[in-house]
């Protein structure tokens, strides 16, 4: 029987970016958020009013996280096709760990670290083109709200998940959201998209935010796995010379997060 490696690798192609983003021909081109020229081609593209500079949102699938008076809704731009004007929104995508144990050809899951298929053990993963909300709903309370009081352009979301996870033979359970996201025009080019910093917040089970999970200067991606501890590693590039994007000259630093207690944070390298 093969062993998994302490450390597991999320990739940038598969975790901390979307590994289908450019499926369809299709490519996360986000949305404007400060005015160009009055009709022009990416007013018409993105759907954009100058004079609001507004777009319009669809609720995609609603989760079912692993809380059971909390659900979760993702939220998608509704995008303008060029050719023929029509309109379309994404869809709930999901990152998986395809990694199982076999045996004389047999695929057997580990006992004791049966994670369902989920890239970190207890933490579901969502995607999707251009989502750019995340709405909260308590069923006990009556009550909803969205992680995020603007759009923004979610990469990667995190929540509790529904099935039942073992981390050596014990069962995972997680009261917290991580959302890797573009929140802000970073690089000051009139959109918020893929070339802006990548940030990464920790929101409670309440959906209140409560901190950046790597400091906002930096940006993140891509992240490793430590099962031997419960720690997520993320690797980030700090915005060395304030341009707002992430360059290839910048340094790697990178930082784990306790997924036992992600409040306990710090910096590796």
């Amino acid at each position: 029987m093969k062993h998994l490696p302490t450390i597991l690798m999320l990739t940038l192609a598969c975790i901390m970016a979307s590994c289908s983003d450019e499926k369809d021909g299709k490519h996360e081109k986000g949305f404007q958020v400060s005015a160009t020229s009055e009709g022009s081609e990416n007013d018409q593209v993105n759907g954009i009013n100058p004079d609001s500079l507004k777009i319009k949102t669809q609720p995609g699938g609603v989760l079912m996280t692993g809380i059971p008076n909390v659900r979760l809704t993702t939220v998608f731009k509704v995008n303008v096709n060029k050719k023929d004007k029509t309109t379309f929104t994404g869809s709930n995508d999901f990152h998986y760990r395809y990694e199982e144990y076999a045996e004389n050809g047999e695929v057997k899951k580990d006992r004791a670290n049966n994670w369902n298929s989920n890239l970190m053990p207890g933490l579901s993963a969502v995607y999707g083109y251009n989502m750019v909300n995340i709405s909260h709903y308590d069923i006990k309370e009556n009550k909803q709200k969205n992680f995020f009081k603007k759009p923004v352009l979610v990469r990667t979301l995190y929540f509790p998940t529904f099935s039942k996870d073992t981390l050596n033979y014990k069962p995972v359970q997680r009261n917290y959201f991580i959302v890797s996201v573009y929140n802000d025009d970073t690089n000051k080019d009139g959109f918020i998209n893929l070339k802006d910093l990548r940030r990464l917040y920790l929101f409670d089970i309440n959906g209140e935010n409560q901190k950046a999970l790597v400091p906002e200067n930096y940006s993140v991606f891509k992240s490793e796995y430590d099962s031997d501890n419960d720690f997520m590693y993320v690797f980030a590039k700090p915005d060395t010379n304030k341009n707002g994007k992430q360059d290839e000259s910048e340094p790697i630093h990178i930082f784990w997060i306790d997924l036992k207690d992600p409040n306990k944070t710090g910096r590796l390298y």
